[in-house]
């Protein structure tokens, strides 16, 4: 495929493959050898953002980047398919069987911190580790409201307006607003990226019914609650990894959290959310040297 396509993958993302799954089928991509990373992203975003971060990893580790279905990705799941926060904490627990890794260290960036920290404390004897990439606190709001993203799920009510909200978004220089993607990162991503994040919500009827009931199911309380359970636990080596410039999720709140966790906490300096787009290099090297550690 193009890099003008919708569905176009970068092909530094490694090996295409698909997992069948009880909610359907999740495509994926692997690269590398090693102790295995599973990448979790988040919301209307898709495997691409992992593209600058998986060639400097892939030497040393194996990473693992699904397309999950929240509104960015290439194949719908099943009508009816559970995705809550707790549907999609499972599935992520799901693929890693399914696809037989183990060892494993799930990270979570934006939305997706909140899916993994789900899966780990659901699931608790199926990760090894836990990376927290500027993500929701239990001390955060979910949609967050710093960048007015809790329009997202008042939006979702009802599916008129749902597809309502995201027509502007096939005008570029919508791209860098604070409620679109500009305050989760620094400089701007590459037009064809951008157009596989915006383009499947655009165009696909059945992604962007995934994308509406995921993004309509979610809450704190979920993160509190997956917060409560990993706090009692003391097998589950946790880093949290954050964006030093953050403007979506405090860096205060994270050294609170991650003193609750008894996690490490590390900062990548000139970034926002997007640590793996804006400071690809240092967000690797945090990752390499902790677990190395």
């Amino acid at each position: 495929m193009a890099p003008t396509d919708a569905f176009w993958r970068d092909p530094r993302l490694g090996t295409p493959g698909r997992v069948e799954l009880s909610a359907g089928t999740v495509d994926y991509h692997s690269f590398g050898s090693g102790p295995a990373f599973l990448f979790v992203h988040g919301y209307l975003v898709n495997a691409n953002i992992w593209r600058k971060i998986v060639p400097l990893l892939g030497d040393t580790y194996r990473c693992i980047t699904p397309d999950w279905p929240l509104g960015s990705h290439r194949t719908a799941l099943r009508p009816g398919a559970d995705v809550t926060p707790r549907g999609v904490g499972d599935m992520i627990a799901e693929f890693a069987e399914r696809t037989g890794l183990d060892d494993v260290t799930l990270i979570g960036n934006d939305s997706g911190g909140a899916y993994a920290q789900i899966a780990a404390a659901r699931h608790p004897g199926r990760f090894a580790r836990l990376v927290l990439n500027s993500c929701e606190t239990p001390r955060c709001s979910w949609p967050p409201n710093p960048g007015g993203f809790g329009v997202l799920k008042r939006a979702a009510a009802h599916r008129v307006s749902h597809r309502a909200l995201y027509q502007p978004l096939r005008v570029p220089w919508t791209w860098r607003l604070p409620t679109t993607y500009g305050w989760l990162a620094k400089n701007p991503i590459d037009h064809a990226v951008m157009r596989t994040y915006v383009g499947p919500v655009l165009v696909d009827r059945s992604v962007r019914r995934d994308g509406r009931e995921a993004i309509s199911s979610v809450g704190a309380h979920h993160v509190r609650e997956a917060a409560d359970l990993l706090g009692r636990r003391d097998d589950l080596p946790i880093l949290s990894l954050w964006a030093a410039d953050d403007r979506v999720f405090a860096l205060e709140h994270a050294v609170e959290y991650a003193e609750r966790l008894d996690a490490r906490l590390t900062t990548v300096a000139d970034s926002y959310t997007y640590t793996a787009e804006d400071q690809p290099e240092r967000t690797a090297e945090a990752l390499d040297d902790w677990l190395s550690s």
